[in-house]
């Protein structure tokens, strides 16, 4: 399947069993949940997929599970997060034969790598597969800046085709666009900055918190596509407090437990996290059932 990149991709989680083996049937049906909700595409083993729990062997199920539900109503784009160009094009070449449409390359895990470097690690994996790539930048996470001179030097890698832009400072967008033209789709990357990213040339959004409301996530970046700034601005509003969460370290428990409270999937996740408690796991439930009680009236959804 090409990819028509932009729209919204929900960074989708991985389901666990209460012996946190993989729950493969169970991320199939919140796969199927999501495009049934209208997203347009989906991200697998991304971050908030806790794509560095898993073993290699645990990956290609978790994959192979989500290409499978998914049947090419949408496409499938795979996170690519390792420690280096081996083992990162490894996971590409095998995610190609499992029928993948994309990827979402993140710069090498642990080592923080000079400009030169991660242009190396860009490009290799790149050569070591056919799919289209888009790369994820988040410094605050990752301690990498993909910088607007990195960029640069990529523009001739042909398959390295869209940025995933997670940097808290909206000005990223300007900034790559002045560099770069309209050489790479822009995604916004970051929940709470996603509606000045579209204002700023992002077509699309990848997005943690459209696990638990998707129908509002895709009706937000829908109004904004047809001129209707009214609506996504009170989607957005209604969205915040929850948009927040996709910004703190624990947000791949807090968007499990959204997700567990709208009754979508579990709050289960795999080590090193655990499951939030006390304070916080109520605070974060507050939210969601506040965020249910008061959701903006939406269109009726298009069912895939």
């Amino acid at each position: 399947m090409s990819i028509d990149w932009k729209g919204v991709f929900p960074a989708v989680t991985t389901q666990v069993r209460e012996d946190l083996s993989i729950d493969v049937a169970d991320t199939q049906r919140v796969v199927d949940d999501l495009i049934r909700d209208g997203v347009t595409g989906v991200i697998a083993l991304g971050t908030v997929g806790e794509n560095n729990s898993l073993e290699f062997d645990e990956k290609v199920e978790v994959l192979t599970g989500i290409v499978e539900a998914v049947a090419g109503r949408v496409p499938v784009i795979t996170g690519v997060s390792e420690y280096d160009v081996r083992r990162a094009s490894r996971w590409a070449q095998q995610a190609e034969k499992i029928g993948a449409d994309g990827l979402m390359l993140l710069p090498p895990m642990v080592y923080v790598p000079q400009p030169h470097e991660l242009v190396a690690h860009f490009k290799g994996v790149a050569d070591s597969t056919g799919l289209p790539i888009m790369l994820y930048n988040n410094p605050p996470a990752y301690r990498t800046q993909i910088t607007a001179q990195v960029l640069e030097a990529l523009v001739d890698v042909k398959n390295i085709v869209a940025v995933k832009e997670s940097a808290p400072d909206s000005r990223r967008f300007t900034d790559v666009k002045n560099a770069c033209g309209d050489r790479f789709v822009l995604f916004a990357g970051l929940d709470d900055v996603a509606l000045e990213g579209l204002y700023l040339g992002a077509q699309g959004w990848v997005s943690g918190l459209t696990n638990a409301f998707p129908r509002e996530s895709v009706e937000l970046v829908n109004a904004f596509q047809r001129g209707d700034h009214a609506k996504a601005l009170e989607i957005y509003r209604w969205f915040m407090p929850l948009l927040h969460l996709d910004a703190e370290h624990d947000l791949v428990q807090s968007i499990k437990l959204a997700e567990q409270v709208m009754g979508r999937g579990s709050e289960r996740v795999l080590p090193p996290r655990q499951p939030l408690v006390g304070a916080r796991r109520a605070e974060v439930i507050a939210m969601v059932e506040k965020a249910a009680a008061t959701r903006p009236v939406l269109a009726d959804p298009v069912v895939a």
